[in-house]
């Protein structure tokens, strides 16, 4: 059970029981002054029983009808005030009778504070201190034979400030308990609307899961098909490329051998590519070398292959970088030297990879045919087919830019820049 339940619910326990004892306690006290009232005849003393029956029954039917058996009367300010007022005039008479039933108007006290309001309760309090007073001084009799009219006025004004004091004590946790009572309802709606928001969180939350999990799919299958793109596909271009040219030389056994030699070395790479591409692991070119000296083994290689002279050169601090930042800049060269072989008719490349401040940079030009970059082509996209495409993906993947300039008859520039993340940053 939570701390708010049990408040609530001792609150409750402490209601009923204020409840129980203010719908019960009239009884006993009237019955009790009648029974010691009616005791004084055993110790001689005289007793004028019928007037002490009959308002002590009066006294118990007015309680009954008013106070116990119509509740839904309790709110009724001005009914029950003067219910209170009868009370009051009914306790005088018994007390003037007797004073033992100073007991019962103990009764005016507890029902000044249920059932009057404001300044009014004050003012029930002195009424009942004043009544209660004569039984303190042995009863209206006793008053006037001792002639006490002034004690009893001394009297009444401190029992009135006493009980004044008491109510004032008590309208003051009267004010705490509500002021309690309304917080825990504040508590108890703001808890109801934490429970709503959490379960509207926990959809969120799913909701969320299940979209980062169809964007994580989504993202492998993108990274699968760029390396499929840039190993497999690039891979078969090229031995593909090797086994026509093995064709046109088949009455020249040293130059078939060569292109038979290089389709089988770019098979067992594409081979190689493939396997790691799908352990996700980084390509074994830079798994064997830093990225300038990887850079320029695949363009040394391509350049054995396309018979097209590639140069890099490297400026800046050539420093080890993070190995997605790497990658991306090792498949654009890739990528960018088969266009070249594909469509550029070039006779000459040149890299150019740049180590500046917080940017990495590669460049490759060529002075090839070029193209129009803004024509929509016939895969319905710009800047070229998939090749691009993936090239700009991978870049843009790392916040990075992708920029391609040509022109027909004036070769073409592919320059994409990264952030210079070192290795070892950006886990």
């Amino acid at each position: 059970m939570s701390i708010e339940a049990e408040l609530r619910a001792e609150n409750a326990r402490w209601e009923r029981r204020e409840t129980v004892v203010g719908k019960v306690l009239p009884y006993p006290l009237l019955g009790a002054g009648t029974l010691f009232t009616l005791l004084q005849a055993l110790w001689g003393e005289p007793v004028p029983y019928w007037p002490v029956l009959g308002l002590a029954v009066t006294a118990m039917i007015w309680l009954l009808w008013f106070h116990t058996l119509h509740p839904e009367w309790h709110d009724n300010v001005p009914l029950m005030g003067l219910y209170y007022a009868g009370l009051l005039v009914l306790a005088f008479g018994l007390v003037a009778l007797s004073p033992w039933y100073g007991f019962f108007t103990f009764v005016g006290y507890v029902q000044a504070f249920q059932y009057l309001k404001g300044r009014w309760r004050y003012v029930g309090v002195a009424a009942t201190a004043t009544v209660a007073s004569v039984s303190y001084l042995g009863g209206l009799s006793s008053i006037k034979a001792s002639n006490l009219w002034w004690g009893w006025v001394i009297l009444a004004v401190i029992v009135t400030l006493l009980a004044s004091s008491f109510t004032y004590f008590g309208e003051m946790a009267e004010r705490r308990n509500e002021k309690q009572k309304k917080a825990l309802a504040e508590l108890h709606e703001a808890n109801v609307k934490l429970e709503a928001a959490l379960e509207e969180n926990a959809g969120l939350h799913s909701q969320l899961l299940v979209q980062a999990r169809e964007a994580g799919v989504l993202d492998e299958r993108q990274r699968m098909a760029r390396e499929i793109h840039d190993t497999l596909a690039q891979g078969l271009a090229g031995i593909l490329t090797q086994l026509q040219a093995a064709e046109q030389t088949l009455d020249e056994p040293s130059t078939l051998r060569r292109h038979l030699t290089n389709a089988t070395d770019l098979a067992r790479e594409s081979l190689t590519e493939a396997r790691r591409t799908v352990h996700a692991v980084e390509p074994v070119v830079l798994a064997q070398a830093r990225l300038p000296d990887a850079i320029n083994d695949v363009a040394k290689r391509w350049s054995e292959v396309n018979h097209i002279d590639a140069v890099l050169t490297t400026t800046g601090d050539a420093r080890p970088m993070h190995a997605d930042i790497e990658v991306a800049l090792l498949r654009t060269a890739q990528e960018a030297l088969t266009n070249v072989a594909k469509h550029a008719n070039a006779s000459r490349v040149g890299l150019t990879l740049s180590y500046m401040g917080d940017i990495v940079s590669l460049d490759v030009r060529d002075d090839g045919v070029g193209f129009e970059p803004n024509v929509k082509r016939t895969n319905g996209s710009t800047n070229g087919g998939f090749g691009l495409a993936g090239m700009r993906q991978r870049v843009q993947r790392l916040a990075g830019r992708l920029d391609i300039e040509s022109e027909p008859g004036g070769g073409t520039a592919v320059s994409a820049s990264v952030p210079a993340i070192p290795a070892g940053g950006g886990e």
